[in-house]
């Protein structure tokens, strides 16, 4: 059993990292070629699939010298491919070495595809729909489908044509899931970010008192927050961004 493990794990070590690490003996080549085919390129393909936007910003060879790092250096806490997602964002947190193609935006971004991709797989559903609520009246809480994140660069704006080499001010952004199963985004302010999370560890307090609350932190006139509040929150329960009970 000792001679089993011992071969099992050079094996593994090697198709981890073939190009560094000698493969294992009595072991055919063309047969070791198969199982590192088919490790690679099944995880390459569902990072690439989750993390779109990310994987545009890098060529090929960058993109898989990435890759190999987190098949080689990182240790999964689930079997499940669905996961890998998640795995290659902890990747990425907790023990990615930048490299020079690297942008600075690399975790900020990755976190944000995948909170698109979590939400679109998430197994909650949405309460039903208020009949005509007044959410001044009604007691409003956030929606189990909707996320509200804060980032120091614009994750939603980044692309090819947009690459920001550092950080500015902070964004804010909710992604939710609507009644569809199409998951979107709005972005926010600091006032709107924060109705949310009011709404969010909210139990019994109606969109009126949400509302005298975020007026009295931000030492603001409850009148004009009301009145612009109102309509914010009329329009996040539209969108399904807020429950109203």
């Amino acid at each position: 059993m000792a001679e089993l493990r011992s071969s099992q794990l050079a094996l593994a070590d090697y198709l981890r990292n073939p190009e560094l690490l000698p493969p294992p003996a009595g072991v055919e080549g063309r047969r070791l070629k198969i199982y590192q085919d088919l490790i690679y390129n099944n995880i390459e393909s569902f990072v690439s699939n989750g993390f779109p936007v990310l994987r545009s910003l890098y060529s090929d060879g960058a993109w898989h010298g990435l890759v190999r790092q987190f098949i080689d250096g990182h240790r999964c806490h689930t079997p499940y491919f669905l996961e890998i997602s998640q795995e290659f964002l902890r990747f990425l947190l907790e023990r990615h070495r930048p490299g020079p193609e690297d942008p600075p935006f690399i975790a900020e971004l990755a976190h944000y595809e995948w909170v698109e991709l979590a939400l679109s797989v998430a197994e909650e559903d949405l309460p039903p729909a208020a009949v005509a609520a007044d959410p001044m009246q009604a007691v409003v809480r956030l929606s189990p489908l909707a996320w509200v994140l804060a980032y120091s660069f614009p994750v939603h704006r980044i692309g090819a044509d947009y690459r920001p080499s550092g950080p500015g001010e902070p964004v804010y952004l909710v992604v939710y899931r609507d009644r569809e199963d199409v998951v979107r985004f709005m972005a926010l302010n600091a006032a709107t970010a924060r109705l949310l999370e009011l709404a969010r560890d909210n139990q019994a307090g109606t969109g009126a008192e949400l509302l005298g609350q975020l007026a009295a932190e931000l030492n603001m006139d409850q009148e004009a927050v009301v009145g612009f509040g109102s309509a914010q929150l009329a329009d996040f329960a539209s969108r399904t961004v807020v429950m109203l009970n």
